[in-house]
């Protein structure tokens, strides 16, 4: 697991999720053919998080991008827009997420008719992106953006004295870092 995707899967944790990263989304013969790529074995996300009060599935993609750019989101769109297939290639998106569904009633790991969002986590995004655009486009497809404001925010309340504990290094960080 990727240190951001950790951090990530915490701060869900704290908001009540379950989370497990690099799950794997198997897929069939048929799915293979729709999204034409034959050869694909499964398709990972790098977290999947559950919230069972409200059934809520959440297939995240972590992009940290902490020293370099940052997410690129221009004109409507995503620069380089391969590097962000689930949000850019619709047929994709929907195979993949109606798989992961079915994949995980069929283990018996949510309820049934589960609500599946798409969520980009973000630890920087470019100066020269459309935040206004890139909030109103993911609002618009009903997808959850967390930026690096978000993760702020997150940390600070992890670190504040009345936060449960949990023994893990972003949490012991934020605590002496932001107390």
């Amino acid at each position: 697991m990727e240190a951001f995707e950790s951090l990530i899967a915490l701060l869900l944790r704290q908001e009540g999720y379950w989370t497990t990263s690099s799950f794997k989304v198997v897929l069939t013969p048929e799915d293979k053919r729709r999204i034409r790529r034959p050869t694909t074995p499964r398709w990972e996300l790098d977290l999947v998080a559950y919230k069972g009060s409200t059934n809520e599935v959440l297939a995240v993609e972590c992009k940290s991008f902490l020293d370099s750019t940052g997410v690129v989101f221009r004109n409507g769109c995503f620069e380089p827009e391969k590097r962000y297939k689930l949000f850019t290639d619709a047929r994709l998106r929907g195979v993949v997420l109606r798989r992961l569904a079915n994949q995980l009633l069929d283990t018996k790991a949510c309820a049934p008719s589960p609500q599946v969002r798409l969520c980009l986590a973000a630890g920087n995004i470019a100066d020269k992106s459309d935040r206004t655009g890139l909030a109103r486009h993911f609002g618009t497809k009903g997808w959850l953006l967390f930026d690096e404001e978000w993760v702020r925010e997150k940390l600070r309340k992890l670190a504040a004295p009345k936060s449960s504990y949990e023994n893990d290094i972003a949490f012991l960080v934020s605590k002496i870092l932001l107390r």
